[in-house]
């Protein structure tokens, strides 16, 4: 095999240091670890089994903090596992390391799964009793949102079944998928390439090249398409399967009880975007006349304006994301960091890492980790930007504890997206040249278009295959594709021309696998950035600080009184087509730039 040998960014040693989590698949302490929470498992079995309705508000305390200490190992054990693999998706040892985690992380599930029986099982007054007490403050929202779950939970026989097949179901499915991709090789020009590296083409200024890159990457899928077909039919009836054994009204329905948000909301945020798909049209009919082309193609949508686009070294990246960060609130600005000084990143691109950017949060005693394919160009810094906001918001929220620092995807994405608009109005503020700010702006409109309407284009094709999957039964890789150009055609009308090679590209996303109907939360984050930062720009004196306590207070509170906190309320219909709105502006404003300049 050979890899193409790319200029230097800076960032092909940037490797994480795990050794916060463990020293190395071999340490001692990890191998303790596993020991030691199946016994303190089993110790919370002899202490709380059959008692949780008899305990008091200080007694409830206790199991909590115990349980939490617990919860605490399993993931860091799994946090570990998950990290280290995802840099080699190709190494047997790790593979094999994520495996037991999962199946330890499972059996000690069921061994624990009686305390949430329990607890849903006592009655509501006198749940509500203990959720008010003083002693129980702290864990209020966590004893409240878990309430929520008591139609949809099972016995304790049939909870432990479900978390043990799970380990063997789609747990496994979503392991072989991610190998599959992980091991995919790409041809282009002679060379073999992985998945990350070819999709990076996409955003080159040679248009042949991003034509070659669509096409090595539409043939690789179609190579796959037997298998990817048949991961994403099995999953879809492993989730049809659990929801309705849970009662659940819908495919999206869970998501909706995770996220902390109610069916109606989400029904208001997909259906304001989707009425407002003419933005699009708008944008790329736009973009069409900045390139030059007659006709732009699915594989143009992601072409730079300027052909001669600066390569970004590494250092540079790292003093724009924390140059933006400092100037907006110092805490954060340390924090970030943090990620640098410490090696909490991993930015290299290598052959079989997993594709794509993530930041884990793994403990609340440890710290975040992020994870990236730094490749040197603007959408890199940006997608820094992004992952570090993650990062600062998991590591100032470690406070709340295991059971409240994470939160629900609806909030997710806000510190991650303001992140980016930070860096982006930055970059922004330094140009003088019209044509570089034109650049730039529709760089971000891109990114923008991707991150809401995109986004919610997928949720659409999500939609459309859960139901098809559930009323008609399996589906063929022809109705995946079928579905996908449909929903894909509503986004794009006319402004884009589809190729016929587009309509294999739903199966290699991972999102619908790994999180069924995550994806909406991402247009819910930046439409809430969009919010935030107009916010910002009107009342600077005190916002910083308030946004920095939002950061903190994790998933302690609904996501409505968080953010209400902030001037906002995401329970408002209008809310959602303020933000819309400031993308039309965006569009105005590259609209005006190229008239100027064309003037």
């Amino acid at each position: 095999m050979t890899n193409k040998v790319n200029e230097q960014t800076g960032a092909e040693e940037i490797r994480w240091d795990l050794s916060d989590l463990y020293e190395s698949i071999d340490d001692p302490a990890l191998q303790n670890d596993k020991k030691k929470v199946l016994e303190l498992a089993d110790s919370f079995i002899d202490d709380y089994k059959g008692q949780i309705a008899n305990l008091e508000a200080k007694g409830l305390k206790k199991a909590l903090q115990e349980y939490e200490q617990l919860l605490e190992i399993i993931s860091k054990i799994g946090s570990y596992a998950h990290l280290i693999w995802s840099t080699d998706t190709n190494n047997p040892e790790y593979g094999k390391l994520m495996q037991e985690a999962k199946e330890l992380s499972s059996e000690v599930q069921q061994k624990l799964v009686f305390f949430d029986v329990e607890w849903l099982d006592i009655d509501d007054e006198r749940a509500q009793a203990l959720i008010d007490s003083e002693e129980l403050e702290h864990y209020q929202h966590y004893l409240e949102t878990s309430r929520r779950y008591k139609p949809h939970i099972l016995s304790e026989k049939e909870e432990q079944v479900l978390s043990a097949k799970k380990v063997t179901g789609s747990s496994a499915w979503n392991r072989y998928f991610d190998e599959t991709m992980g091991a995919a090789r790409f041809e282009l020009d002679g060379e073999t390439l992985t998945q990350q590296e070819v999709l990076s083409k996409l955003h080159e200024p040679d248009r042949e090249l991003r034509e070659k890159a669509h096409a090595s990457l539409t043939n690789t899928f179609k190579e796959h398409s037997r298998t990817l077909t048949f991961i994403f039919n099995t999953l879809l009836a492993d989730k049809h399967t659990d929801d309705k054994l849970r009662n659940y009204d819908s495919w999206i329905s869970s998501r909706n009880l995770s996220n902390e948000i109610d069916d109606e909301t989400v029904d208001i945020l997909v259906n304001s975007v989707t009425d407002n798909y003419s933005i699009v049209h708008r944008f790329y009919d736009l973009k069409r006349e900045l390139l030059g082309y007659d006709e732009l193609y699915d594989y143009d949508r992601y072409a730079p304006l300027l052909k001669n686009e600066k390569e970004i070294e590494w250092d540079e990246a790292r003093e724009m994301v924390l140059d933006s960060y400092s100037d907006f609130h110092s805490d954060m600005g340390t924090v970030a960091g943090e990620f640098f000084e410490h090696n909490w990143i991993d930015a290299a691109m290598k052959p079989g890492k997993r594709g794509g950017a993530y930041s884990a949060s793994t403990v609340p005693s440890v710290h975040p980790y992020v994870f990236m394919n730094y490749d040197g160009k603007i959408r890199d810094v940006q997608t820094l930007a992004h992952e570090l906001g993650h990062g600062v918001h998991q590591f100032l929220s470690r406070g709340q504890g295991m059971l409240q620092a994470s939160t629900p995807l609806t909030t997710a994405e806000t510190a991650s997206v303001f992140g980016e608009m930070l860096v982006f109005q930055r970059l922004m503020s330094k140009l003088d040249d019209p044509k570089e700010k034109l650049a730039l702006l529709i760089g971000k409109i891109d990114d923008s278009i991707a991150t809401v309407f995109r986004q919610v284009s997928m949720n659409r094709f999500e939609h459309a295959m859960h139901i098809h999957r559930r009323e008609q039964g399996e589906l063929t890789t022809d109705d995946f594709s079928r579905l996908w150009r449909e929903t894909q055609e509503d986004i794009y009308g006319d402004a884009v021309t589809l190729t016929e090679g587009y309509d294999i590209w739903w199966s290699y996303i991972p999102h619908f696998l790994h999180t069924p109907g995550y994806v909406y939360a991402y247009a819910f984050g930046e439409l809430l950035v969009l919010a935030l930062y107009d916010e910002y720009t009107r009342s600077k004196d005190g916002f910083s600080e308030k946004y920095m306590d939002m950061l903190r207070a994790g998933g302690s509170d609904w996501p409505e009184n968080i953010v209400g906190k902030m001037g906002l309320d995401i329970t408002d219909p209008d809310f959602w087509n303020n933000g819309l709105n400031a993308i039309e502006r965006m569009v105005e404003q590259a609209e005006e730039l190229a008239n100027k300049i064309n003037n």
